[in-house]
């Protein structure tokens, strides 16, 4: 069953039937994250890097700031089972959209961030798909653990 995930929102489930999806990934992050041993995974599609600047918008919702939404992310998925040294993380978005002049560099800061969120948690990336000036969408099959890739009509698995 397809779950949609929008902006500044997030989903965990074990269910090997669910295909998690987000679409529109420009300057905003997304990241997949599956466990392969326990079937658990999540996805998580954030705006933007740092939660110090909005501090009620952050406590109302996590998921929309890079800091704050990935850490509970990761912190929802071992409350599940999930385990560190199991657990495969994929990064897609972070794009120049309607910043081509890299003025306010979103996308650029929200990267930065969700690496140093992943490293301070001891999560190395296995692939991603950052930058550039297309809008991507991101799924993430329940079943196989697989993260796949849409973007300019092209399909590929990170």
């Amino acid at each position: 069953m397809s779950v949609i995930i929008g902006i500044s929102e997030m989903r965990i489930t074990s269910d090997s039937r669910d295909v998690l999806a987000t679409f529109a990934l420009g300057s905003c992050v997304g990241l997949t994250l599956y466990d392969r041993e326990t079937g658990i995974g999540g996805l998580i599609h954030c705006m933007l890097p740092l939660s110090k600047i909005d501090p009620a918008k952050a406590s109302g919702n996590p998921f929309m700031f890079v800091d704050t939404g990935v850490q509970a992310m990761i912190q929802a998925m071992f409350d599940m089972g999930a385990q560190r040294k199991t657990l495969v993380a994929k990064v897609a978005g972070a794009s120049r959209i309607m910043d081509a002049k890299g003025v306010f560099n979103i996308g650029e800061r929200n990267h930065t961030v969700l690496r140093k969120v992943l490293w301070k948690n001891n999560i190395l990336v296995a692939g991603e798909d950052v930058g550039g000036s297309s809008p991507r969408t991101m799924y993430l099959h329940m079943d196989t653990g697989k993260t796949i890739l849409k973007m300019a009509g092209e399909e590929k698995e990170l």
